[in-house]
Order: structure tokens, then C-alpha cells, then sequence
């Protein structure tokens, strides 16, 4: 037991004395400027992060690498793993799992969040993938875990710190599904080879990056969290209806413009959590807020909202997806270059723009970290003017009778013709009789022969030359 405090506090400390990446200005006062009074100093996030949903460009980071609980946060990592089995096959969102005695025996658990499951009844994906985004349901979770792993918890477990690892998120570790400790769910839950104590760590960076990779890859997550009340299981004697705990959601209490998603979580020792998703025109952020409030004042599930929404409204006031340069031909630090599509990107609006040539991409040059390395920079394919146009050059300082010359050459007509000869010429050789009576006669016909078998010859290959030359033009 000693070992395992002490493992805790090291991850703890390496969690909070990881290089941060500082915020310019207080989240409390933004707060407070933002017209969200009840805002409270001593009940600030603890750690928070913006990033823009191209990119993952870090708009806005208060000490986004340090280690927090996750809570029910968690459940999108599920959800992740359901969709990836979703897209390959295993499951679809028709696909009914039936409820077991044991499934029951967890959905009547109230010390953790829970939505009613009957043993014997057949739950669509789709339903209980909404009991797992909205109420937070941990009996639901559960059920679609072991339908991903075939009813084998620690492998699932294993899979989620596989993905996590897969994805970049270097300070995750997942010790349960839900958030939830396996120890809460009373021996009904029990991941072999993970401490059933054990509670999951992550970072608001790392969380950042799981949910820029689900929406990504999976964009139909946001119609499970994009509406302020659900009902599950609707028209069935199982119907039940939820309220959202995203109240940064259209028509909750705190609701704000292009709020779509994603998910709350809270806990004694996490606090309370959030992470947003959020779209307005061509621009989409990801936000994540950890270690808002206390536990012992449950108003901190609305707290978090007021720090969440005052600083996503910031983002959008100085961030824009926009089209930093139109496609066609440019002049880049001396070069000629050529665009065959927009260049876009999230930017800071009065924002600059400079420019590096790199690898034969244009990148954007900008002092904006990215949430994990491996992402996509803001940068674009182009190219070379000169080297495109090396074989125009070349015509274009031939004299006017050599142009011409070089136009007729590369035209189809020139190709169809050669083709045409060379299959007549060859016609015309064998059809030429070389045996004759006379060797004089003999001689002269057969040296013909030679000369049309030659020219015949030299079209085809005149003729393959040139279609060679054309693709490799193009």
C-alpha cells in the first residue's frame, strides 16, 4: 500500500511540474470581464486548454500537462473504442446487446451515475451509446466495453491504454472504462490485471488530443451530444429521458453559440470536469477545463461553464478558420510557387502572415504549439513554377520554325499518323514478293522490302516516343 501512495504522489508532481504552457492572462478575471460574476476565485480550474479542430493548434493552455482525474471524461475513450468497432464491423449502431443479470445488478448501483437496465432486454448500440454521452451511465459503459472485448475486461482496459498511447497521449493511464474505480462496482466489475482501486490520470492536453482524433475520425459522435434532453429506448415499456450535464449546450442554462458536445465528469478528489466542443462557420475549437470547484459544493457542475465559456468566447474573438491564401501562382520569400487548391487554416485574425518553403509545402510560420507533434502542421503541397514550366522554357527559346516543330510533335494528330504509317509500311513489306526468277528483280524487291520494314519500324517507334513523352508531361 505504501508503494502505491508513493507511485501516486510521483505521478502527481511529475503531473504538475511538467513544462506548462502558461496562460498570457488569468481565467479568473476573463471570467469576470465576461459578465460571469458568480464566478469564483477559489473555485477556478485547476488546469485548462483550447484547441482549434484542423490543427490542434493550442489557442489557450493554463497548465494543460498537469495530471488530473479524468472521471467520467473517461467514458469518450469507450465510446472511441465503440466507434472504431463500428467502423470495423464488429458491431453496428442497430447491433442489440442483451442485458444480463449482472447489468441489472450495476444500473441499481446510486452511488455512481446509472440509467435503469432490465436483465433479459436487448439494448440497440445506439441507445446505450446515448445512456453512456448524456446521464453518464457506468452500467452502459460496461455493456458496450464488454461488447467490444467479447466480455473481457482487462483486455478492453489494455485497449484503452493502447489507443491513448496510439493517439499521443503520453501521461494517460486507464485503470476502469468509466471513471468510476472498479472497487464501486461492488465485485460486478473486476479488469484482470488492473488495480480495482486504481483511478484513471490523464491531462487536459492529452484529453484534448483523444477528442480532436474522435471527432476527426468519428464526426457522428456529436449527434449523441449535441441535444440538451434525450429519450432512450423510446416507445418501449424501457423509456426513459435525461437533461444534459453540458449546460454550455443551445438552451441550457448557460448555453452558448456552436456547442455541440461533449462531455462532463466530477468526482470527489477530480472536482468537476468538462470538455466542449464547439463550431461556428468554418471554425472549430475543443476545449478542455479540469479541477473546477470542490466536491462539497455541487454547484461546481454550473461553475465550470462560466471559466469554460469565457474562454472559448475569447478563442473565437481572436481565432478564425479562414483562407489564408486563394489557390494559383505566388511569390514566396523569392520563389515562384503554384497552389492548386485554397490554403486554409485556423489563425489568429490579426494575425501576420509568413511563410516557410519546407519539404515542398508551404507551412505557415507561426509560434503556436501543437497539442501532440505528429499532427498535421498548417501547411499546404505546392508547386515549383520553374520546374513545372522547365519544359515550356526550353520551346519558348526554340526558334518560331522549332515552336512549331515541337507543337506538331506533341500533338495527337502527329501520334495517330506515325501509328498509321508505321502499320502501313510494315503492311506494304511483307506484301512485296522477294521471290523472283531474275536475282537482279530478287535484289531490288527485297532491298524495297528493307526500306518500308525500316520506315514502317521507325513510325511505331517515333509514335511510342511520343505517347511516352506526354505522360510524362502530365
Amino acid at each position: 500500500m505504501i508503494k502505491k501512495i508513493l507511485a501516486t504522489a510521483i505521478l502527481l508532481c511529475l503531473g504538475s511540474s511538467a513544462v506548462p504552457v502558461s496562460a498570457e492572462e488569468d481565467i479568473f478575471t476573463i471570467t469576470q470581464e465576461a459578465g460571469y460574476t458568480e464566478a469564483l476565485e477559489i473555485n477556478k480550474p485547476k488546469s485548462s486548454i483550447i484547441i482549434d479542430g484542423t490543427n490542434g493548434q493550442i489557442l489557450w493552455g493554463d497548465q494543460p500537462d498537469m495530471l488530473r482525474e479524468p472521471a467520467s471524461i473517461s467514458k469518450m475513450m469507450t465510446v472511441f473504442l465503440v466507434f472504431d468497432a463500428i467502423q470495423s464491423g464488429k458491431l453496428n449502431l442497430d447491433t442489440k446487446i442483451t442485458a444480463t443479470e449482472t447489468d441489472q445488478a450495476i444500473s441499481q448501483l446510486y452511488a455512481i451515475s446509472n440509467s435503469k437496465i432490465v436483465a433479459g432486454v436487448d439494448y440497440p448500440v445506439r441507445e446505450l451509446l446515448t445512456m453512456v454521452t448524456v446521464p453518464s451511465s457506468n452500467v452502459a459503459t460496461v455493456m458496450l466495453a464488454n461488447a467490444v472485448s467479447d466480455n473481457d475486461a482487462g483486455a478492453f482496459i489494455q485497449r484503452m491504454n493502447e489507443k491513448a498511447q496510439k493517439l499521443g497521449m503520453k501521461q494517460t493511464t486507464f485503470y476502469n472504462c468509466s471513471g468510476a474505480s472498479a472497487t464501486s462496482f461492488e465485485g460486478m466489475y473486476t479488469p484482470a490485471g488492473f488495480d480495482p482501486n486504481g483511478s484513471n490520470r490523464s491531462t487536459a492536453r492529452d484529453l484534448a488530443t483523444m477528442v480532436f482524433h474522435l471527432v476527426k475520425e468519428h464526426p457522428e459522435v456529436l449527434g449523441f451530444t449535441n441535444q440538451p434532453k434525450v429519450t432512450t429506448m423510446a416507445g418501449t415499456p424501457y423509456e426513459e429521458s435525461f437533461e444534459t450535464y453540458n449546460y454550455s449546450l443551445p438552451g441550457t442554462k448557460y448555453g452558448i453559440e456552436g456547442v455541440d458536445g461533449l462531455k462532463t465528469g466530477s468526482g470527489p478528489t477530480a472536482a468537476f470536469n468538462y470538455i466542449a466542443t464547439a463550431k461556428r462557420g468554418d471554425t472549430r475549437l475543443i476545449e478542455v477545463v479540469l479541477g473546477v470547484g470542490d466536491w462539497s459544493d455541487q454547484d461546481g457542475e454550473y461553475y465550470r461553464h462560466t471559466f469554460g465559456n469565457a474562454i472559448l468566447e475569447k478563442a473565437f474573438n481572436e481565432y478564425e478558420y479562414q483562407r489564408i491564401l486563394p489557390k494559383g501562382r505566388h511569390s514566396i520569400n523569392g520563389k515562384e510557387i503554384q497552389l492548386s487548391a485554397d490554403f486554409n487554416g485556423v489563425v489568429k485574425k490579426d494575425q501576420k502572415k509568413e511563410f516557410v518553403l519546407q519539404d515542398d509545402q508551404l507551412v505557415l510560420k507561426s509560434s503556436l504549439e501543437q497539442v501532440e507533434q505528429t499532427l498535421p502542421k498548417v501547411a499546404i503541397s505546392y508547386q515549383d513554377v520553374k520546374k513545372q514550366s522547365g519544359t515550356k522554357e526550353s520551346q519558348k527559346n526554340l526558334p518560331i520554325t522549332g515552336k512549331k516543330a515541337g507543337s506538331i510533335i506533341q500533338s495527337p494528330l502527329f501520334l495517330i499518323i506515325s501509328l498509321a504509317a508505321g502499320v502501313l509500311f510494315l503492311l506494304v513489306s511483307f506484301i512485296i514478293p522477294t521471290k523472283k526468277k531474275a536475282a537482279r528483280s530478287r535484289r531490288h524487291r527485297a532491298t524495297l522490302n528493307r526500306i518500308f520494314r525500316s520506315i514502317g519500324l521507325l513510325c511505331l517507334l517515333s509514335a511510342a516516343v511520343q505517347f511516352l513523352m506526354t505522360i510524362w508531361n502530365r
